[in-house]
């Protein structure tokens, strides 16, 4: 089956490279140009199934110049411009050119997916792999949707996990806190064989150390004062399947003997016990310590490290694969909607410059957080800079750029209601008027604001 070409003809590199990733997720080739000088040489060289235009193009030939000259190549490749400068004229100018569809920024990109499946049926081309609801496609892992990112590292850890998915060998998750863990940890589970059987998680630095032999291994009816029947341990109840210890830097040393053990010889003895008790599992730990310095330092057996480590996969902080964040956010986007039934259609590229160039210390869960607080003030429309929460704006706020951009934000969203735009702000209205006055910023009656405040009609 033919996999369709579309070409992306984009000059803002971070939109050309969010569109390609998003393409290829969804089983197209992308083929990138920067400006219509490339994309005319690339269509000379290469047939392409479908061509998106931005419509201010570097160079002399717009978009529509551009959709023009593809016309007259071949009449029946389907063209889609993108413009952030939507006029009734340029939709009739669109129109006259021949161009299939017409996207004003911004846009919402299953919207423009759903364009893309509709042209390329019309001409009969047909996508290959099949698309999934969540814009990844399938590489053969299941439920694999819930590892976002098509960075590098991130392709390297998806066939990690399909080849130590195959195995039953122990496996070592380290990575920063909020890194994905977890989420790795569950996919090596659901693509192994023993997928059918339990998956027990358990923080182990959530666990006392007075009761981490009892709550891991169990404890027989008498061990100690309380102890009225026997509790079989966390470890049994996962036999046959899988269990994820989380936090493994902070398990006790007397419990590493005894799942050093259990690692050994499958066996285990509950807390006051005489016999053995037989565990049949899979061990995947995580960790976001330094183990080596634990050992180092006594804290961790040596012998039990090697035995966990016969695989390990080490996932990378979010500030080394900032190309991810666009794509992470529409994933949290679409399901923070669906879980508070919203209809925000996306985020404001001034607000995603910004986001790339913060060094997320919490990783996607910082971001993921981040996207569902904007979201508590807005139920539909753009993420921009004045939904961001109070204590991140400071953070990613920092010079006066960003400070005129949230100003005329508010501004825009509140169609210059001046008191509106200040609370947005969490400013007071001479804060406000002040700050017009700082940056030269007009007001609705278009006249610059000097330090007395010019009021209009009702835009108080």
């Amino acid at each position: 089956m033919k996999i369709p070409r579309i070409l992306i003809v984009e000059d803002n590199p971070h939109v050309l490279g969010f569109l390609n990733v998003v393409l290829e997720q969804n089983g197209y080739i992308p083929v990138l140009a920067s400006d219509a000088e490339n994309a005319l040489r690339i269509l000379a060289l290469t047939p392409v199934d479908l061509t998106i235009l931005d419509h201010r193009l570097p160079g002399p030939t717009s978009g529509l110049d551009l959709a023009k000259l593809i016309k007259r190549q071949d009449a029946g490749v389907p063209v889609v411009l993108i413009t952030a400068h939507s006029t009734e004229g340029l939709a009739i100018d669109a129109l006259e050119a021949g161009i299939s569809d017409y996207f004003p920024t911004p846009f919402v990109i299953d919207d423009l997916l759903t364009s893309i499946r509709r042209l390329l049926a019309s001409t009969g081309s047909q996508t290959f792999p099949t698309v999934t609801g969540t814009g990844n496609c399938s590489l053969g892992l299941i439920d694999e949707y819930r590892l976002v990112g098509q960075a590098a590292p991130m392709q390297a850890i998806r066939a990690d996990i399909r080849k130590v998915a195959k195995t039953d060998s122990n496996v070592l998750i380290t990575g920063e806190t909020g890194t994905g863990k977890e989420v790795v940890a569950e996919l090596i589970y659901k693509n192994s064989a023993r997928a059918s059987k339990p998956f027990v998680c358990l923080n182990c630095a959530a666990i006392p150390e007075s009761l981490m032999e009892s709550e891991l291994f169990g404890y027989e009816r008498g061990a100690f004062t309380g102890a009225y029947t026997t509790y079989e341990g966390k470890l049994k109840q996962g036999d046959g399947g899988t269990v994820l210890l989380d936090e493994i830097g902070d398990i006790s040393l007397s419990a590493q003997a005894k799942l050093l053990r259990l690692l050994d010889k499958k066996t285990a003895q509950r807390v006051g016990g005489r016999r053995d008790v037989t565990i049949d599992l899979r061990v995947i730990a995580a960790t976001n310590q330094d183990l080596e310095t634990l050992m180092a330092a006594g804290r961790f057996r040596r012998d039990l490290y090697y035995r966990l480590n016969v695989t390990q996969i080490s996932l990378p902080p979010l500030r080394d694969r900032r190309t991810d964040i666009p794509l992470l956010l529409q994933h949290f986007i679409g399901e923070l909607n669906t879980r508070f039934h919203k209809r925000v259609r996306g985020i404001s590229p001034v607000l995603i410059e910004r986001l790339l160039q913060y060094d997320w210390p919490g990783n996607v869960r910082e971001l993921r957080n981040i996207a569902e607080a904007c979201l508590m003030g807005l139920d539909a429309g753009i993420i921009n800079l004045i939904h961001l929460p109070h204590r991140y704006r400071d953070r990613l706020l920092d010079n006066r750029t960003d400070e005129k951009e949230a100003i005329m934000s508010a501004l825009f969203s509140t169609q210059w209601n001046k008191s509106r735009a200040a609370q947005k702000l969490h400013w007071s209205r001479m804060t406000l008027y002040r700050k017009l006055a700082k940056y030269h910023i007009l007001t609705s009656h278009s006249k610059i604001v000097t330090g007395t405040p010019v009021l209009s009609d009702n835009k108080v």
